[in-house]
């Protein structure tokens, strides 16, 4: 398992993490989420000794990072580092030596890596020659290769089509069942709610929420209303006791409304013949909105 406890880093006025706490667990995935500047790129490369964080502790299994220990970990940063005008192949295959494969070891690697990532026509290829969600695919070989124990990936998702996104879920799912802690940053909430068993939102440098979502939905004091009535008018909703926000859409009226609201006095607000009345557990979006506000 991956701990971060209290990490503390100022660089000048700004306080980049302020006691920013939680836990990458084996076998799951953790999206971490969080505004633009709120600190997330800064706590990623504390876990890689690129930033030393002024206070607090990183471990894995719960000791010290040490050399030994990051040959064990991948990391997809958000600023791309690779080597444009070198063959893709070649490229990943140092990689994998850097992190203590043999030559023949990281060779094949790559070239399975390449291969099930759907890059395996272009092994000689140049990374300049690739578009940028095939770039994208490159960058994860890199982290990949070497076949790590933990996964750290700084907005993975950006830029991508939907083809792509679907073959990273993929494969970032295929590596948490295989046992391997996997963290991702991403701004596209609904990925992560789909993906991820855990959650972590960081706002000014804090965690501001995190623990398995499924747990996190339940403790909500928040719920998702949805109604429909036979009549297109549903100016009533806006009235609603408890209510936080609403939307329209093709099915009726979506009310995010205070759990504890009696459910006889929302269904007593509703004004029209009610075609139907139930309740959800509030989406990832809602408790983000919630935790930042």
């Amino acid at each position: 398992m991956l701990e971060l406890t209290n990490l503390t880093k100022r660089y000048g006025t700004v306080q980049a993490l302020d006691g920013c706490t939680f836990a990458v667990r084996r076998g799951r995935m953790l999206g971490f989420v969080g505004p633009n500047g709120a600190g997330k790129t800064t706590t990623m490369r504390c876990v890689f000794g690129l930033v030393k964080p002024d206070a607090g502790s990183v471990t894995w299994k719960s000791q010290p990072i040490g050399p030994a220990d990051l040959l064990t970990f991948g990391y997809m940063p958000e600023q791309r580092g690779l080597y444009p005008k070198m063959r893709i192949a070649d490229q990943v295959a140092y990689f994998g030596e850097l992190h203590g494969l043999s030559r023949s070891e990281s060779k094949a690697a790559t070239e399975s890596w390449l291969t099930r990532l759907g890059l395996g026509e272009r092994l000689d290829d140049r990374l300049e020659q690739l578009s940028h969600g095939n770039q994208q695919r490159v960058q994860l070989a890199t982290a990949l290769v070497h076949d790590p124990d933990l996964l750290v990936l700084d907005e993975p998702f950006s830029g991508l089509d939907p083809q792509a996104a679907d073959l990273m879920s993929e494969v970032l799912r295929e590596r948490s069942a295989a046992g391997v802690a996997v963290v991702f940053s991403s701004h596209q909430l609904d990925l992560v709610e789909d993906l991820c068993e855990d959650v972590a939102v960081i706002n000014v440098g804090r965690i501001v929420l995190t623990g398995d979502l499924a747990e996190l939905k339940r403790a909500s004091s928040v719920r998702r209303l949805h109604v429909s009535t036979a009549g297109s008018d549903h100016g009533w909703a806006r009235h609603l006791p408890g209510l936080i926000s609403v939307e329209q859409n093709h099915q009726g009226v979506v009310a995010i409304i205070e759990s504890g609201v009696d459910p006889a006095t929302l269904l007593a607000a509703v004004d029209g013949s009610i075609e139907s009345f139930s309740f959800s557990p509030p989406s990832l979006t809602d408790l983000y909105r919630e935790a930042v506000q």
